[in-house]
């Protein structure tokens, strides 16, 4: 049967014509227990369900959803190895990525925990090489800079956690500055090439499959960078200054990057999913081995949540069914992610390609088109910038958005000393003030406000926008690792009852190729003209024109 033909999707629907005259202000008045009854904790992260537009009922009637779904079987194919990816023939093993080295997991015969401790070790000795100040460069200086090439998931994970954690530097004897480029026009990496010295200087090429275009071209201008301004043979260039970190090693050697700079991750790992791999070679090397194993093991404490635990208290499973309730029944298709810390300024990014690259999707499993909505559209941005940006359209706008609200409790204290320590509570404590405030006037509207008196209408605050707060205890390896893993199991328990693939991505697949072709029309191929529409015709003749000028 239809997923929306289904019993238990007909009783959502039923239900949600009563939910849909209720407001937030009448589900807290009704329910004195309610803060109580939708709040949820697991290790360091407390997550606060209670300003949702849900009651009791509603989380039954959801999980019933899932059942009829086989959600929990599911679960368990993801774990396993089986080839959840099924339009690809492969499995989903990020989370394999996490597992500790003393357990196993067998994948057509072969035991895939061995594989991925032998290139975390590997990426341990190369961490080591460069913080000991061993890796040199071709003059025999120590390298220094270390420039991140990639795009996509090969740049995002690791940018954002780099941000993430910027107050847990490696307490290492040579300390390394870390700089990311991922534009395919060149002007990120022209502009940071001015200030860097070449001797000093280490590239990281990251490509899944080694081919992607812009990656690529980035490395090569890097390459003729260090070749003008040194006067060395090409093959020493690539010895010394580049790393790679691919599941194709031949296309590395051939590039010319020796073996032991090559690590290597897998195609049963998805790009969005990386950062967990040797991709997240660079946040090694700003916060040093031990604390990405920190990282590590807050997702894999997150993993064996989201194993084991029930339906009716499994927090990512939650999160879910909440956000299919919100999209399929409340009619709410924009999803606004607002982290209160600054340090938390690129996960809205991250999340962005996370779950729109994974549920963008209108075909199912039986290669049906569907007929619900699948991903909303999600957007953020650091939440006292968004105050001062688009929270106008949030409170008295006419779109219906949900938010999820991200901050730490606390804030690790990077000054020495005690009036600098005191100084960055009062701004942190500001900040949660903001948070809490912001999520207080969407739920309650007007009934917010203390000693309100007569409102103009033009200041009116209607309120019952839907949101869920997430308190990290406080911003460390550990807590950011449940907090990523806590959004990648949403997005797969999404995915099993929309009845959708969220680990394909024919979409930018198609892009690359209708790049390449444009590419070789700007380059006077006019092989694949005669298949293009006039208007693209037409800016490839103007560009053309102008460079001739």
């Amino acid at each position: 049967m239809d997923l929306t033909q289904s019993a238990e999707w007909q009783s959502l629907k039923e239900h949600s014509t009563t939910i849909e005259k209720s407001h937030l202000n009448d589900l807290f008045r009704d329910d004195p227990a309610r803060q109580e009854r939708f709040t949820f904790r697991n290790q360091d992260l407390h997550i606060d369900f209670s300003k949702q537009r849900i009651v009791a009922d509603t989380l039954g009637l959801l999980t019933d959803l899932a059942r009829a779904n086989n959600l929990e079987g599911r679960i368990e194919d993801l774990f396993s190895g089986k080839k959840v990816n099924s339009f690809e023939s492969r499995p989903a093993l990020h989370s394999a990525l996490r597992l500790p080295n003393y357990r196993s997991l067998d994948v057509d015969g072969n035991d895939v925990v061995i594989d991925i401790h032998a290139q975390l070790s590997k990426m341990e000795r190369l961490v080591e090489r460069l913080h000991s100040a061993q890796a040199r460069g071709y003059s025999g200086r120590p390298i220094r800079n270390v420039v991140h090439i990639g795009v996509g998931g090969s740049d995002l994970g690791p940018l954002m956690t780099n941000r993430a954690l910027c107050d847990y530097p490696c307490p290492a004897s040579h300390p390394l500055e870390v700089f990311f480029v991922s534009s395919m026009d060149g002007s990120q990496l022209s502009l940071l090439l001015r200030k860097l010295e070449p001797s000093e200087t280490l590239f990281v090429i990251a490509s899944k499959s080694f081919t992607t275009l812009d990656t690529l071209a980035n490395a090569e201008t890097a390459k003729d960078w260090i070749m003008e301004r040194s006067n060395v043979e090409e093959r020493m260039i690539l010895q010394h200054h580049f790393v790679g970190i691919s599941a194709n090693p031949d296309k590395m050697t051939r590039f010319g990057i020796r073996e032991d700079n090559q690590l290597l991750f897998w195609d049963w790992v998805g790009g969005r999913y990386s950062m967990w791999s040797c991709i997240g070679f660079p946040i090694a090397l700003q916060i040093g081995m031990h604390r990405f194993r920190d990282l590590l093991a807050g997702a894999h404490c997150m993993d064996e949540h989201f194993r084991s635990a029930p339906l009716e208290s499994n927090i990512p499973v939650l999160m879910a069914l909440i956000g299919i309730w919100n999209i399929n029944f409340l009619d709410i298709h924009a999803h606004a992610v607002l982290p209160y810390d600054g340090r938390l300024a690129r996960l809205p990014a991250y999340l962005e390609q996370l779950e729109m690259e994974s549920n963008g999707k209108h075909t199912t499993l039986d290669l049906k088109n569907v007929d619900y909505s699948t991903c909303p559209i999600i957007w953020g941005e650091i939440g006292p910038n968004a105050q001062h940006a688009f929270y106008q359209l949030l409170h008295q706008g006419t779109e219906k958005v949900m938010c999820d609200f991200i901050a730490p409790a606390r804030r690790y204290n990077d000054f020495d000393d005690q009036k600098g320590s005191e100084i960055l509570r009062k701004q942190h404590i500001l900040a949660l003030s903001n948070c809490f405030a912001q999520s207080r006037i969407l739920a309650f509207g007007d009934h917010a406000i203390s000693n309100k008196g007569e409102v103009p209408f033009y200041k009116r605050y209607h309120g019952n926008q839907p949101s869920t707060t997430i308190l990290l205890d406080e911003l460390t390896p550990f807590a950011l690792g449940q907090l990523i893993s806590l959004y990648e199991h949403k997005v797969f328990t999404q995915s099993v009852i929309w009845n959708i693939n969220p680990f394909d991505q024919w979409g930018v697949e198609l892009g690359k190729v209708m790049a390449n072709e444009t590419l070789a029309a700007l380059n006077g191929d006019t092989t694949h003209s005669e298949q293009m529409d006039t208007s693209t015709l037409a800016l490839i003749k103007q560009t053309l024109e102008l460079q001739d000028v």
